[in-house]
């Protein structure tokens, strides 16, 4: 199995290569060369199987010979083993032919647990292989960082720098990146938005004397390991509910396209997804793209689902890569355009190959709020608010005899005061983190300057 940039001017890697690289060195994203496909007896075979075997089933394949079945194996089972729930990722029903995949349930209550407790184990088993150490940088809008602090802390081969936009994540989000005490991990709260914190993050993978002096790599959703992560439950949830027999659809609350992405690679490898709902907040990028071919930036303005605040959809270039016929030089010409201009028109014909693939929605801030009031009072369900973006443009679109899967990308408790704004009740955290607001923080406030930033991580990295 080998992994190409989507810009066409950088070498094809290994799996193992391509996690470790993350950004490919043209500014690209790595995707297979080929996307493996399961058969509808594989698909069927997933059926009663534990998550982490379902896993290893459909995971297996993008690794190639990077570990063997038993290494691999046995990463899959140290990524899982601190998850809350012993299905990992259960369902709920919503109403009639609707229902809730619950993703929280990983160490920082976010679907980003999935991926990152993985990616965690990944790089230590391949890093203490090499008897290596590198640099970890990356840029979140909430929940990215405290997933990638989780999963690396006190790991001996990483140092961990996390960048979020001060201000514009939730006191638990902050709270999650800044309390622990481990010297290999720490937050860097930006003076800026989200997409300052991943323009200085790309900006870092651009200058190569530092790339390479530091040994940088990424874990954000730019790294292929994330996205692989993130296609399982897809299976996992499908065959629940019927697959490869039954069709069934996804809506996905999205800010950088990473996780319905990895739905869409769930649908190349075989998976009767009939429709894939891409769910936007008032920061509708995505939506105005898919709706007028234009993708256009507008500026970051903040919402009540602060995880999808994001104007630059770093995942949407893989998108990009396949329906303008994997042409590398066509997407860098498109990302050239955005960098300088802000935007850029997606040809007609790539536009109508979207379209095939993806729907999409957006939620208000009003829409958000009254989805979360409905939920608890007619559902029975406290929704955390990019789930209830989610839930309302799954509604909105139109739950059919086709089963809808709508994602539920985080705990309720991690935006305690919008969900008790809707509901008059305030969701308490689990026991296991009960004493997050006791917990001291470490934290520095940086400017977006990208030679600050830089000079901060040679500082204090370990050697």
């Amino acid at each position: 199995m080998r992994y190409i940039s989507t810009r066409g001017r950088a070498p094809a890697l290994s799996f193992d290569e391509a996690m470790l690289t993350g950004l490919a060195r043209d500014g690209g994203l790595y995707v297979p060369e080929d996307v493996p496909a399961l058969s509808r007896d594989d698909i069927a075979a997933l059926a009663g199987l534990s998550y982490e075997e379902a896993a290893f089933r459909v995971m297996r394949p993008f690794v190639g010979d990077a570990f063997t079945d038993a290494e691999f194996g046995d990463i899959i089972a140290r990524a899982y083993a601190g998850f809350g729930h012993d299905a990992r990722a259960p369902m709920v029903q919503l109403g009639p032919n609707h229902f809730l995949l619950e993703l929280f349930h990983g160490p920082t209550l976010a679907f980003k647990d999935f991926a990152m407790q993985l990616i965690g184990q990944l790089f230590e088993a391949e890093l203490t292989r090499r008897g290596e150490r590198v640099t970890i940088v990356g840029a979140t809008s909430g929940d990215t960082g405290s997933a990638a602090i989780e999963a690396f802390r006190g790991l001996d081969a990483v140092d961990v720098f996390i960048l979020f936009p001060e201000g514009r994540v939730s006191d638990v989000q902050r709270r999650q990146m800044t309390t622990p005490v481990e010297a290999n991990v720490h937050a860097l709260a930006v003076k800026g938005d989200f997409d300052d914190c991943q323009a200085a993050v790309k900006d870092m993978f651009a200058d190569f004397p530092f790339r390479d002096e530091v040994r940088l790599a990424a874990v954000n959703s730019i790294n292929w390991a994330r996205v692989l992560a993130q296609v399982v439950y897809y299976f996992t949830a499908a065959v629940s509910l019927g697959a490869p027999q039954r069709g069934v659809s996804f809506t996905v609350p999205t800010g950088n396209f990473g996780d319905v992405f990895a739905g869409y690679i769930a649908r190349r490898m075989g998976l009767p997804i009939e429709r894939l709902i891409v769910a936007t907040n008032r920061n509708d990028i995505l939506h105005r793209c898919l709706e007028t071919g234009e993708y256009r930036t507008a500026g970051v303005s903040p919402t009540i689902s602060p995880s999808m605040d994001i104007q630059v959809s770093s995942n949407f270039e893989r998108a990009l890569f396949d329906v303008y016929d994997r042409d590398g030089r066509a997407v860098a010409q498109l990302m050239d355009e955005l960098k300088a201009a802000g935007g850029f028109a997606v040809s007609q014909g790539a536009l109508g190959r979207l379209r095939d693939i993806f729907g999409s929605g957006r939620a208000s801030e009003d829409e958000t709020r009254a989805t979360i009031t409905r939920a608890a009072s007619r559902m029975g369900e406290t929704l955390c608010p990019h789930t209830a973006v989610g839930v309302k443009v799954a509604e909105e679109q139109g739950i059919g005899a086709t089963p809808m899967v709508t994602l539920a990308t985080a705990h309720p408790a991690k935006f305690p005061d919008a969900v008790e704004a809707a509901t008059g009740t305030r969701p308490p955290l689990p026991d296991r983190m009960a004493d997050l607001f006791e917990r001291p923080e470490r934290v520095t406030s940086v400017t977006k300057d990208l030679h600050s930033i830089e000079a901060i991580i040679r500082e204090r990295i370990q050697t």
